[in-house]
């Protein structure tokens, strides 16, 4: 994609930065701002936004569509108040995260009962191995299991080509990892995990319809925390979970709360309109959310 990366200087000094993607879709062509943009205050952000204004009316951008990675408070919020909630998230807005700095023993008991139950069967099933692999090929793995999520529940997922040039991004510094479960020298689940700052992010995963009664998702995750503890992560960020209890979601949001943690909000994706078409594409995204999510 087209982007662009903004920074706001003071004195020499970096006090606020942004990136910025153009996207074209059928629905309208907008300027994504994907975690940002970052900034010390208001004056810097009305710099920025004022830059991504410019940018957006010179690509004929019907608005603009920012996706901030700040904590959900009465302060950040604000600072969004002449935007227009958007009808859509991107990005989780809602994450569950575990604090890691406890030994594997209590991160053990702290998790849930059922949770811990189906944790120590998989450690005792002898036909159950966990994976660990920096290796490119393995990602087709993951997106053959993958692909079984896909025709089960209907959605539209990131390309093999995507998860191959994600993987080597991070995979230089070593900061990525693909888990494999393995039953009976069959994979049955999968997950892609990311290593950064100090938090690992279960950012992909997958899990195979057949063999549903070994508990190989919950061993694998019980082993990614461990990898996470060796690398001396702080946090493991389970990545979205459910805003609600009556959404398609909920089963895996069951699955992650289970190990224990709390949920992290962030303020919502905000959209600054720039054009009639702007309002089109908002009765589309909310209207197709209504039918997904009931949202």
């Amino acid at each position: 994609e087209k982007i662009w990366r903004l920074g706001v200087f003071e004195n020499n000094n970096l006090v606020s930065l942004s990136l910025a993607v153009k996207v074209a879709a059928r629905r309208g062509t907008f300027l994504f701002v994907p975690h940002g943009p970052l900034m010390l205050d208001a004056r810097s952000f009305n710099f920025l936004l004022s830059s991504l204004k410019e940018i957006a009316l010179k690509e004929k951008a019907d608005f603009i569509r920012i996706a901030p990675i700040l904590e959900k408070n009465e302060e950040n919020v604000e600072v969004f108040s002449k935007f227009k909630q958007a009808p859509i998230h991107i990005h989780p807005e809602l994450t569950w995260q575990l604090d890691l700095n406890s030994s594997e023993d209590e991160l053990l008991m702290n998790a849930r009962k059922t949770t811990r139950y189906l944790i120590k069967q998989g450690l005792k099933n002898k036909d159950l191995k966990i994976y660990q692999t920096q290796n490119l090929e393995d990602i087709e793995k993951f997106y053959n299991i993958h692909q079984e999520v896909v025709n089960r529940q209907n959605f539209i997922p990131f390309s093999l080509e995507y998860l191959k040039n994600e993987f080597l991004s991070f995979e230089p510094d070593s900061q990525v990892s693909i888990f494999l479960a393995k039953y009976k020298e069959k994979i049955i689940s999968s997950a892609i995990i990311l290593f950064w700052q100090g938090i690992a992010f279960y950012h992909h995963g997958a899990s195979s319809s057949e063999n549903r009664e070994i508990p190989a998702s919950y061993l694998l995750q019980w082993e990614v925390i461990k990898e996470a503890k060796k690398r001396n992560c702080r946090l493991y960020n389970f990545w979205g979970i459910a805003p609600k209890e009556n959404h398609p979601w909920k089963g895996l949001s069951l699955f992650k709360k289970g190990f224990g943690g709390c949920a992290k909000e962030y303020v919502k994706t905000q959209d600054w309109p720039l054009s009639k078409k702007y309002w089109l594409t908002f009765l589309f995204e909310k209207l197709r959310n209504i039918r997904r999510f009931g949202l």
